[in-house]
């Protein structure tokens, strides 16, 4: 081996150099690092500083048999590689350059390498053929702190819920028959009742404290003991007795509301039919009004009209039932009507009848039904009157005298549940995730034949990429979830900006865990599929999630429709102004894009900049609104339809809806990190930041690519940067997980123990 072709201060580059080359990402911002710590290194000749340049440049690379002899003098070396170092390859450079010269090598100018370009230890672990004594686990973060940072708000509840649930009665086990299953979880509902959980939300006088945010972090906890128990719970206090305190009046709440957060009376929430899913305007059941004896009349029109899929039904004394409200031979619109189901013995009322829905994909422990009425007679003061009231003379009143602003004013009431939804649904990605994370973290296989140990699965890049950007995802959308909770508990915003924000981010984050849960399972192989690793009945419970409390597609579609309304208001608002904006913004968005220095731009300040994130999916999300509107106006100059025209371009509207939702959570989560005063933690959350966001890009490079905002070069750049991103954060995913404050007790998988 030629080893006296490098001089000793030549020597602890090698190791650098040669990551540099295995990784090929030597972008422009790279090589100036390396230059600039080369022009510092008062150690180097000027025949080193020579070397060291012609090795930087792209045009003439180091010839292939060179980066093979770095590797071979590496690998002879037999110095061992301690990830543990402060400075890993630091440490392990001057190691090589000491054994080779056989003097003490010291040179902290190669630290600036390793730092500013993000180099980690897994980056080039792999490459070397040395023996690695592997850190599962930097000490670098502290869960505590990121769980504190994250969970700020509430933390008092927090708190509480996590050793309240310390209880035997939560203790996770396989419940078979569905029977079984629903009377555990209705003692666990019973329980949390009694502690004055379910009543959170509730004002005082009814037992609560007001906090519909804290119920929200209640509910997300539920899903770590059972995905059936966090829906029961969900049902009885945020369905049933939200529908009381939402749209009912103070009769209904000194009648019911603190009956339902002691669980003394337990409710369902009838909305949804079987023949109309997604369609609550279209909905059949009516309530028909007598003023003679001053009752409502329930009926159930139709075979397909009945309630389907209604939790709590076989359980519940009451349901909050949604039907046609007519007056005086006049149908007034949906409206919420309270309809006792059972007497004290438990047996269904006179024209009352309910059939179990039977067993499930999964939350077997929620007793769903479906309901029929047949001419059932309930006082009006049962008419939950908050938008629509009948008066002593029988004639209908509201103080919101347009039908469709009065019907998405009570439908704004189910906004909450939809944020429960979702947090519940991400819920059950975070603990899918900790599982797959800690169990690969501790299970070792295959290896090259040389080494003695097998390799940790959380140690091939493969495994990283297909886990680690989703925990990144997973922060964005627990910080987004807690903002939408906010802004829709306090009022700060009008509902139906918070409802088309809503719609959009309950569809994207219950599709992410779907997603993630799955990729969970396959991470885990076969031991992912056994029911005592807890991850397949997070498959199962959290499927519904989808479509519940709104089908995903409709919702983005929701979500656009708004979007939509958006931009015609600004136009309409702003006249020729207007269009001149529009004009100009499309005149800078193809400059931007056709000019190649943006287009292919790929150092790394500027990928990893909150700036480009933001550009980038707003960019995708101003033009797929404009190219809609233009479609759906084409349409109609031609004669057709509204209603048909937005069915022409519904796919169109999916992809708006996307976007929309992409730029809301990008933008409030930079929000966030940007009112962190912590700077290595906000580094930390910067980086997650980036990851998501760049996998967000990288998911729609095929658009971009078309759109011209992307050229080749960048797209495989932003490609190669998640990849590298996944990698720096390897050292952090154990902190990360744990920061999601699971309580240990919960963690029952014995894979992740």
């Amino acid at each position: 081996m030629k080893t006296l072709n490098y001089s000793h201060t030549l020597l602890p580059y090698i190791p650098f150099f040669y990551v540099i080359w295995s990784d090929d990402l030597l972008s422009a911002s790279e090589i100036e690092v390396v230059k600039k710590t080369v022009s510092e290194d008062d150690g180097l000749t000027a025949t080193d500083r020579k070397i060291l340049l012609s090795w930087l440049d792209k045009k003439h690379p180091p010839k292939n048999e060179e980066i093979k002899h770095w590797q071979q003098l590496i690998s002879k070396s037999g110095v061992t590689l301690i990830e543990s170092e402060t400075y890993p390859l630091e440490a392990f450079s001057q190691k090589v350059a000491a054994f080779y010269s056989h003097t003490e090598v010291k040179n902290s100018n190669l630290r600036n390498i390793e730092i500013n370009l993000g180099i980690q230890p897994n980056h080039y672990s792999y490459l070397f053929h040395v023996d690695v004594v592997h850190q599962v686990s930097a000490t670098t973060y502290d869960a505590k702190e990121i769980d504190s940072i994250f969970n700020h708000a509430h933390r008092g509840e927090i708190e509480n819920i996590r050793t309240f649930l310390q209880d035997p009665i939560f203790e996770w086990g396989v419940h078979r028959p569905k029977e079984q299953a629903r009377k555990r979880v209705l003692e666990q509902l019973k329980a949390l009742a009694n502690e004055g959980w379910g009543a959170l939300a509730y004002p005082k006088a009814y037992g609560g404290k007001g906090s519909l945010e804290a119920y929200a972090v209640i509910f997300e906890y539920l899903m770590f003991v059972d995905g059936s128990l966090a829906i029961k719970f969900g049902v009885q206090f945020g369905l049933f007795g939200g529908s009381v305190q939402s749209l009912g009046t103070q009769k209904h709440h000194d009648a019911y509301l603190k009956q339902t957060g002691e669980a003394q009376l337990l409710g369902c929430f009838a909305m949804t039919e079987t023949g109309h899913g997604s369609n609550v305007r279209g909905i059949k059941t009516t309530a028909t009004y007598v003023h003679q004896d001053r009752h409502l009349v329930i009926h159930t029109p139709g075979k397909n009209d009945n309630k389907e899929y209604i939790g709590n039904a076989m359980d519940s004394k009451m349901a909050s039932v949604f039907a046609q409200l007519i007056v005086n031979g006049k149908n007034q619109g949906v409206h919420a009507v309270l309809v006792p189901l059972r007497d004290e013995k438990h047996q269904t009322l006179p024209g009352i009848r309910v059939e179990d829905n039977g067993y499930k994909l999964g939350l077997n422990g929620v007793d769903n039904g479906k309901i029929w009425f047949n001419q059932v007679q309930v006082p009006v003061a049962n008419l939950l009157d908050k938008y629509g009231s009948i008066d002593a003379n029988g004639h209908y009143q509201s103080a919101i005298k347009n039908p469709n602003k009065r019907f998405f004013t009570m439908l704004g009431t189910l906004v909450g549940g939809r944020i429960c939804v979702a947090k519940g649904a991400l819920a059950g990605a975070k603990m899918a995730l900790t599982i797959a994370i800690k169990h690969a973290l501790k299970r070792r296989q295959f290896n090259d034949s040389i080494k003695i140990q097998e390799d940790l699965l959380m140690d091939y890049p493969s495994h990283q990429l297909r886990l680690i950007p989703k925990v990144a995802t997973s922060y964005v959308y627990h910080t987004v979830l807690q903002r939408a909770m906010e802004v829709y508990a306090n009022g700060q915003t009008d509902k139906r900006k918070i409802e088309t924000q809503v719609a959009g981010l309950k569809a994207v984050i219950t599709w992410f865990a779907t997603d993630t849960i799955q990729e969970c399972r396959e991470a885990c192989g076969g031991k992912g599929y056994l029911l005592e690793n807890r991850i397949a009945d997070l498959k199962n419970d959290t499927d519904i999630f989808t479509t519940f409390e709104g089908d995903n597609t409709v919702l983005l579609q929701l979500a656009a429709k708004g979007v939509l309304s958006d931009f015609k208001s600004e136009l309409n608002s702003d006249g020729f102004v207007g269009v001149l904006k529009l004009l100009s913004s499309r005149l800078t968005d193809k400059l931007a894009t056709i000019n190649p220095a943006y287009s292919n731009k790929v150092d790394k300040d500027h990928l990893y900049n909150p700036k480009f994130h933001l550009h980038a999916m707003d960019f995708r999300l101003r033009r797929l609104t404009d190219s809609a509107a233009m479609r759906i106006r084409g349409y109609i100059k031609k004669g057709i339809p509204s209603y048909q025209a937005f069915l022409k371009v519904q796919t169109h509207l999916l992809q708006v809806g996307r976007a929309y939702s992409d730029v809301l959570a990008v933008k409030w989560y930079y929000d966030f990190v940007a009112q962190q005063p912590n700077e290595p933690y906000q580094k930390l959350l910067r980086q997650m930041g980036a990851l998501h966001s760049l996998s967000i890009i990288r998911e729609h490079a095929t658009w971009y690519l078309e759109e011209g905002y992307l050229g080749s070069t960048k797209s495989k750049a932003i490609r190669q940067r998640v990849e590298r991103l996944s990698t720096e954060l390897r050292p952090h995913i154990n902190t990360l997980v744990d920061g999601y404050g699971i309580p240990e007790k919960l963690l029952t998988a014995p894979i992740a123990s």
